[in-house]
């Protein structure tokens, strides 16, 4: 498995395609309606700072078809060096960081830690990390074929938010064998998402939910629980 499905799976990311997602004429944008939603998305990039939320995944596997359904945290920061990010599973806990060109991925249960290194093809790894979250709209852009898919109402948690739904088809061909397209919905004012989707050629679909946002009010101590902590007993599996 390479380092990057690896990372699809850790972070729940990884999903399997269904049909194309039909868009009907009344979802289509209206001219430039698209190049607003983008712009709006670049003015929060320069905005966004932190984000941290509750996340729920629930995966659907087409074979079998059943679901499951993972519950945790996750947080997003910017730093000089480009966008770290920490989730942590519960029942059983996983632990994922993404810092400084590594992936760490850890098991509690097992004591066991794996390290992947993406220093070679960061700039990959960071066009999905900022889906939705802080990313701007020109580099979105760059990458994927956009299409607009209207609007609509989410709850975050406490309120309904008006988002836009974008329908993401990656621009780069090995990237398109790993997910058909991807559907977000993101707040473009702040520049995050409070829902995406992940499919893939077999038929699996991912969801993933994000409900109380918080926006730039991530402190330190807010990432302690998302700390590694291993020991000397910690087995460890560097790639």
């Amino acid at each position: 498995m390479t380092s990057f499905r690896r990372l699809v799976v850790a972070l729940g990311l990884g999903a399997a395609a269904l049909s194309w997602l039909a868009v009907d004429a009344a979802a289509q944008a209206k001219p430039g309606e698209l190049d607003a939603v983008l712009r709006q998305m670049d003015e929060g990039s320069t905005r966004f700072r932190s984000a941290q939320a509750d996340l729920r995944k629930d995966l659907y596997e087409r074979v079998v078809k059943e679901t499951t359904t993972q519950l945790g945290a996750i947080y997003y920061l910017r730093t000089p060096g480009g966008i770290q990010m920490g989730t942590k599973f519960t029942q059983p806990v996983k632990i994922v960081e993404i810092k400084d060109g590594m992936i760490r991925l850890f098991d509690p249960g097992a004591d066991h830690l794996t390290e992947i290194s993406i220093k070679n093809n960061q700039t990959q790894y960071e066009s999905f990390l900022t889906l939705g979250f802080g990313g701007s709209g020109t580099e979105l852009a760059k990458k994927w074929t956009i299409s607009y898919l209207g609007t609509e109402q989410l709850n975050d948690g406490k309120k309904l938010v008006s988002t836009v739904k974008l329908d993401l088809v990656a621009k780069d061909a090995n990237t398109r064998n790993t997910f058909s397209h991807i559907v977000i919905w993101v707040e473009p004012q702040q520049d995050i998402s409070l829902k995406q989707q992940f499919f893939q050629p077999s038929g699996d679909m991912q969801t993933v939910t994000f409900t109380n946002v918080r926006y730039n009010m991530l402190k330190k101590s807010d990432m302690d629980g998302f700390a590694i902590k291993t020991d000397k007993k910690t087995s460890v599996d560097r790639r």
